[in-house]
């Protein structure tokens, strides 16, 4: 064990872990004021139920030894069965295992999202729990499990065989997320009046509040994934401020070439779409490459917000525009901008290392960034539509129109985020924010001609 690398992890876990309730403020400031504590809620659930389903088996099926064809992990962990005193590589196995948890936490919360104001409490948690155990739990397997690195066979299928480079979560953690809140927004259909009435955030300092402690807390994210205090860390701790910033500069000049104003909204949205990005690529990219990722993912999510309009969608707080468009850019563009400076840093020679098309690689590890994204997007969406319609076929996965006109804060929790008792309880929402510019981040309604 190393004590350096030991305290680093420790502390990155705490970092991830802070990024739920960072998440928890940034959507619940998109929502209208009703809806503000169920979105809480539903990221808060999400840490409870993941944790426990962790520990009892999440754990075993992710980083247990391949079972079949690296697509599953055994059950010899069971409870956390034999890890308490080993190690892996110079962690506890304990502190590894505590680290991988807080990203199958944040991932489920993910998806939130994109059926806020709409879904029974009841149903969302019955959804975490499964799609925890058939969707995230096997695809952390394919993506983060690497076995026993000097063959190719014991590991994850993406991760070992195929050899996609996906750092710290671009294609299990986002792109998973973002296919999921596509079939979950389909499956739970429309928010009442949408999309001629425009659903605004109630709260943007909430919103900007969230998106600081998210970028905060992705420090921990991405540098923590080298799971060892050394080089690689400090190179995906630089690529992962400097691409966030880039995508900050992306993503509003976008939005004033199209609507003529810079928003706190837009930065915020930008910044998360920046560090969505270069989560898969922090550690295969150099810092001009890191900042071209994030001028590239800012743009194209600013872009990419628009598309639930054109294809009759309605994901809430744009998780597919920011989360599906962004984690399969940021994974896309290694196989452009990987360099062996970078992707090679641990080794002897770093000429032995990965390489983009702009870097001499040729097409090969395109192909390889390209199948993963197709792969862990196709099985999520189908995974999660199945599931999806499975709740809501027994149980029902969508409150009644009464209730969400009403305000899902009050019906389904018997609270209400703010204290209006002057205007009769505060079921209604809050006062809608100024029109005299457009709003126009992730989870915003643009004004229909």
């Amino acid at each position: 064990m190393d004590s350096g690398d030991t305290a680093w992890i420790l502390a990155s876990s705490a970092l991830v872990l802070f990024m739920t309730p960072g998440l928890a403020f940034f959507y619940g400031g998109m929502t209208r004021a009703k809806s503000v504590l169920n979105m809480l809620m539903m990221s808060f659930g999400a840490i409870a139920l993941v944790s426990v389903l962790w520990v009892l088996y999440g754990y075993s099926l992710a980083f247990g030894e391949d079972a079949y064809g690296g697509l599953i992990g055994n059950l010899d962990h069971l409870g956390m069965k034999g890890t308490l005193h080993e190690l892996s590589g110079t962690l506890p196995v304990t502190v590894f295992a505590s680290f991988q948890l807080m990203f199958a936490i944040i991932t489920v919360a993910l998806v939130s999202g994109a059926i806020a104001d709409r879904a029974k409490f009841g149903a969302w948690m019955v959804f975490v729990g499964l799609w925890a155990t058939i969707v995230y739990f096997p695809v952390a397997h394919w993506v983060f499990f690497f076995g026993d690195l000097t063959t190719t066979e014991d590991g994850g299928w993406l991760a070992d065989t195929v050899g996609t480079l996906d750092f710290a979560g671009g294609t299990a953690v986002h792109v998973n997320a973002g296919a999921a809140g596509l079939a979950l927004a389909l499956v739970l259909g429309k928010r009442y009046g949408w999309p001629k009435e425009r659903f605004k955030p109630h709260n943007l300092p909430l919103v900007l509040v969230g998106a600081g402690i998210l970028w905060f807390g992705w420090f921990g994210f991405n540098a923590g994934s080298a799971v060892a205090a050394n080089g690689q860390a400090g190179v995906a701790f630089l690529n992962t401020q400097v691409a966030t910033a880039a995508a900050v500069l992306g993503w509003l000049v976008v939005e004033k070439l199209r609507y003529g104003h810079a928003t706190t909204l837009g930065a915020a949205s930008g910044a998360v779409a920046g560090l969505v990005a270069i989560t898969p690529a922090c550690a295969s990219v150099n810092p001009l490459g890191a900042v071209a990722v994030g001028l590239i993912a800012g743009g194209l999510c600013a872009l990419a917000v628009s598309l639930k309009y054109r294809l009759g969608f309605d994901d809430s707080l744009d998780v597919v525009g920011v989360h599906l468009v962004g984690g399969a850019t940021g994974a896309i563009l290694i196989g452009f901008l990987a360099t062996p400076t970078v992707t090679g840093i641990l080794t002897s020679d770093p000429s032995d290392g990965a390489a983009g098309l702009f870097y001499d690689g040729g097409f090969s590890q395109l192909g390889k960034q390209a199948i993963a994204v197709v792969a862990v997007g196709l099985y999520s969406f189908i995974l999660t539509w199945i599931i999806g319609k499975l709740i809501d076929k027994t149980m029902g996965f969508r409150i009644s129109t009464e209730d969400e006109v009403a305000g899902i804060d009050t019906t389904v929790h018997a609270e209400t985020g703010y204290d209006f008792s002057g205007l009769g309880g505060g079921g209604g929402g809050a006062a809608a924010p100024s029109t005299q510019r457009p709003l126009v981040g992730a989870g915003v309604e643009e004004e229909k001609p």
